[in-house]
């Protein structure tokens, strides 16, 4: 499994391009804009984009969306409870914004907790931990990861935003994250990368 990791956006969102270095089969996690820049990348690496994944439905992880998705016709995905928001420029927060991302297409399939997302040889299991938004998700291959915006290093998502609850937050990172091996690689919808181990032994939030 091959990783690319670009900053994207207004506030420079994590965006990942991950790809089966075999068949060249790809998917991109939250394309939150800087839609020219991951383009530039799918060709320079004859990639064929399979699906796009949003780890929930804030207008920082999905605004380039639409663009992606004309250009590769790969479909959109994300879990059920956030499905609403791709469409709804309140919810997602880009009417606080401009109307930035407003327009980031419907969904065109709906995950659910345990589903598998597979492309070449990959397979990303979704792990449903709502807190952030209600349908925020995570998404893990072997020892990687992606946690959205539910887990930091050394801190976890905001839960003030309209349909967030840092108690369904802490719940969803105790009862389902930290149950994976400390070598467990984090790679967040923001920020640096840590590890399982990291936060278990040192994340204020989760002590």
């Amino acid at each position: 499994m091959k990783i690319i990791d670009l900053q994207v956006g207004f506030i420079g969102t994590n965006c990942y391009i991950v790809y089966d270095d075999e068949s060249k089969l790809a998917v991109v996690i939250d394309p939150g804009g800087s839609d020219q820049e991951i383009l530039a990348i799918i060709k320079r690496e004859n990639l064929s984009v399979k699906y796009i994944i949003n780890t929930h439905g804030h207008v920082d992880h999905i605004t380039a969306n639409l663009r992606i998705k004309d250009a590769t016709a790969a479909p959109i995905l994300i879990h059920e409870a956030d499905a609403e928001m791709l469409i709804d420029p309140r919810s997602n927060m880009s009417a606080m914004m401009g109307g930035i991302g407003a327009s980031c297409g419907p969904a065109d399939y709906v995950l659910k907790d345990g589903d598998a997302i597979e492309f070449g040889n990959i397979k990303l299991n979704v792990i449903h931990t709502p807190g952030h938004t209600p349908g925020g998700i995570c998404l893990l291959s072997g020892n990687i990861l992606f946690s959205g915006d539910t887990l930091f290093e050394m801190s976890v998502g905001r839960s003030d935003f309209p349909g967030g609850s840092h108690k369904e937050l802490i719940t969803s990172i105790k009862d389902k994250l930290m149950l994976l091996a400390d070598d467990t690689k984090v790679l967040p919808g923001h920020g640096a990368a840590t590890t399982i181990g990291d936060e278990r032994k040192m994340n204020p939030f989760i002590q």
